[in-house]
């Protein structure tokens, strides 16, 4: 079975349509935990953009999308873990973690 090749515009397509879900999970959730996982998945897309023009582009040798790949993984992970804190701080101090709840912010 001979399937045809994948071109550069699904790769985008997909991307799109995942920096579009979670550009809306960030938009209508109240939740602070669905919205880090909502700006994980536009990161994700950001990373598979990078992924998709660096195997399409005419000097795919240098490894230039994949390093921006890990680079955004790496910084997805230590935005995951400071939010976590974050998340933890609010809930320990308000009792909830519902963004609209949260109203004053001081020390």
């Amino acid at each position: 079975m001979n399937l045809p090749p994948v071109g550069l515009h699904y790769y985008i397509i997909v991307s799109a349509l995942l920096f579009g879900l979670g550009a809306f999970g960030v938009i209508s959730r109240r939740n602070a935990i669905a919205v880090l996982m909502s700006i994980e998945l536009m990161l994700n897309a950001a990373a598979l953009n990078f992924v998709a023009f660096w195997r399409y582009s005419e000097r795919a040798s240098e490894a230039t999308g994949p390093v921006f790949a890990l680079i955004i993984i790496t910084v997805a992970a230590a935005e995951a873990a400071v939010g976590l804190a974050i998340i933890l701080s609010v809930y320990r101090k308000f009792n909830t973690i519902n963004v609209d709840d949260i109203d004053l912010m001081d020390g």
